[in-house]
């Protein structure tokens, strides 16, 4: 794939569509409770987070309450943490997915009495977001415009990879669609075989029955 530096409006409506994917959010955390950020991840994408907590005294040092245990796993069913900390006021984590799935990182306070109220800063970045161009950069000693160019190709390859994924999950959408409508349609075909099964033998049940009576 190739794209020109002589038309830079192409350049500046590939920038401008496709925004790279950065998460960054600010949450409370009760002592003794869990809570869990899921993201979902591509496989074989690099993903880094970082995370601290906010110091509730400027210029004091922090509580000694004031600590998480963090730990990040796959919903894959896998049991292996990729990343675990435990009592840590701040820390960072990354790793490339093996398997595309939803990610969740928890965050744990431990048990305080009186309780405390922790304010965590969590920034989450997956995909081209994840890599570091500024590194890149200054172990490559290339131009300006040559790293421009060299990330903007990686945003393309992303959005590339991203039109792949969706459209296999369109195609198991539509055979899970299909599924379901076989199955809805041989569970119609027998709900109406066994409702004329049931009207036969009333009606032969009945005629035997008048039979019987002498009275047809």
């Amino acid at each position: 794939m190739m794209i020109s530096s002589s038309n830079p409006l192409f350049l500046l409506l590939i920038l401008g569509i496709f925004v790279t994917q950065i998460e960054s959010l600010r949450f409370e955390l009760e002592s003794g409770h869990t809570k869990c950020i899921a993201e979902e991840i591509k496989g074989h994408s690099m993903t880094v987070g970082k995370y601290h907590i906010v110091n509730p005294n400027d210029g004091h040092p922090l509580p000694d309450t004031h600590k998480v245990t963090v730990r990040v796993t796959s919903a894959q069913g896998n049991s292996h943490a990729h990343h675990y900390a435990e009592n840590v006021h701040e820390g960072h984590f990354s790793f490339e997915t093996a398997e595309g799935a939803d990610y969740h990182t928890c965050f744990t306070a431990a048990d305080h009495n009186p309780p405390v109220k922790l304010t965590i800063d969590f920034e989450w970045k997956s995909g081209v977001a994840a890599k570091d161009w500024t590194n890149v950069a200054k172990k490559a000693s290339v131009e300006a415009m040559e790293l421009e160019l060299k990330h903007m190709l990686e945003i393309v390859q992303g959005v590339h990879d991203e039109m792949f994924y969706l459209r296999e999950r369109e195609e198991e959408m539509q055979e899970l669609n299909r599924d379901t409508s076989y199955k809805l349609a041989w569970m119609t075909g027998l709900s109406i075989l066994i409702c004329l099964s049931v009207a036969g033998l009333q009606v032969w049940h009945l005629k035997t029955f008048f039979e019987k009576k002498k009275l047809i």
